[in-house]
């Protein structure tokens, strides 16, 4: 289960977190997207303890589905699948 993740630093942490553990590969392929887009888009905001707001949230979404092109039909529902059950917990 997800703890609730406050911060950038917390959605850095459980991220990352993921690769410690027996998860599935699409997990972690997306949960790897995910971290390199997330990363990318709070990098106009300000530091790692800033809290999560909707517009980092927005921000994300954005360069997700900016992103679309780059991955197969699958690749694509699998990291939005991700990113959705993430958001519940921000």
């Amino acid at each position: 289960m997800i703890k609730n993740l406050q911060t950038i630093a917390d959605v850095y942490q459980y991220l990352d977190s993921l690769f410690d553990q027996d998860i599935d590969s699409d997990t972690l392929f997306a949960s790897g997207y995910l971290r390199g887009l997330f990363s990318s888009a709070v990098s106009d905001f300000s530091d790692e303890q800033q809290e999560i707001s909707t517009a980092i949230v927005q921000a994300v979404t954005e360069k997700l589905a900016n992103a679309k092109t780059e991955l197969n039909p699958q690749d694509n529902a699998i990291v939005q699948n991700f990113w959705l059950t993430l958001q519940e917990k921000l």
